[in-house]
């Protein structure tokens, strides 16, 4: 037994879906103990699985429990996760912190990106990415998420950046660090909750098989680090950039004044904007990571062909 495999379980499904030759999908935790209250967070993560699975892949959510990277959690235990209270947030600074000592908690893209590394899973379905918060040229206030999209082998889709970012020094972030950013059949790049955030994509990408080869090409290439696909939320779902630049800015005036940092800033933001929004932001979320989930399965589908 390595290092590696005293520390990583996989659960029965994901063995199975292995040994079958199943492309696998991986999925944080956050959105479980973070993003939503309960049972809407159960709820979501059940919908997330069951689209990943309708596009040919197996769903493999990532959590740490007991101090075990978990690869693959039943029903069971995603409603024990989202019903703890207290469950540690995990980013790459502290992923090992928390199996060294035996703790649990969820993944952030960061860790869940290390996460699907180590465990062989090539692509992982996310709602939104982190970046460089607003006013963090003074802040420094940049999520580890970046710094793993530069070095960690993964294809991350998601609805683009969150919306409560700065996208334009996101981007720039990313594209330093040689990171490419592929809108899926848009030339606008999409900011979560929104089908465009005012700056074009770098790149454009029409299919999943289109995907695909693209990463195929940069292995060939030696080329190292993840890529970011930003997949639109459906025009149906999607709010309006202005209706939501309104929510965000009397969100960050509230966290300002009760002085909310750190990494409580993202989960408080983004729960003050479901109040704002009366649920609509809420429902919004919930139909994007649907979507890239079922993306993500068909570019893991695709991969296994390329």
């Amino acid at each position: 037994m390595t290092t590696l495999d005293r520390h990583l379980a996989f659960s029965p499904r994901i063995l199975s879906a292995r040994a079958a030759g199943k492309p696998l999908v991986a999925l944080e935790s956050t959105i479980v103990t973070h993003g939503m209250p309960y049972p809407d967070n159960l709820e979501t993560a059940l919908a997330v699985e069951a689209s990943v699975r309708k596009s040919g892949a197996e769903p493999a959510t990532i959590a740490v429990i007991d101090g075990v990277v978990r690869v693959g959690l039943d029903e069971s235990e995603l409603t024990g996760l989202a019903k703890a209270e207290g469950v540690m947030k995990l980013s790459r600074a502290d992923l090992a912190y928390a199996v060294a000592s035996g703790c649990t908690g969820s993944t952030t893209v960061a860790a869940t990106m290390i996460a699907a590394k180590a465990a062989g899973i090539a692509v992982f379905a996310t709602g939104g990415i982190g970046g460089v918060h607003r006013g963090g040229e003074t802040s420094l206030d940049v999520s580890a998420d970046l710094e793993e999209l530069a070095r960690t082998d993964v294809i991350v889709v998601s609805a683009g950046a969150k919306a409560i970012l700065d996208i334009g020094r996101t981007l720039e972030y990313l594209e330093t660090k040689g990171v490419p950013v592929a809108a899926y059949r848009s030339d606008d790049l999409p900011a979560f909750w929104s089908r465009e955030s005012g700056f074009p994509a770098p790149l454009r990408l029409d299919s999943a098989e289109a995907v695909a080869k693209f990463q195929r090409t940069r292995e060939a290439l030696g080329i190292v680090g993840g890529m970011l696909i930003a997949n639109p939320l459906a025009s149906e779902d999607a709010i309006a950039r202005e209706t939501v630049e309104g929510w965000i800015e009397q969100a960050l005036e509230d966290a300002a004044r009760k002085a909310i940092t750190g990494k409580a800033v993202t989960p408080f933001l983004l729960g003050r904007i479901v109040e704002l929004s009366g649920g609509r932001s809420l429902e919004a979320n919930i139909a994007l990571i649907k979507a890239n989930a079922r993306l993500a399965g068909e570019i893991a589908v695709a991969l296994e062909a390329a």
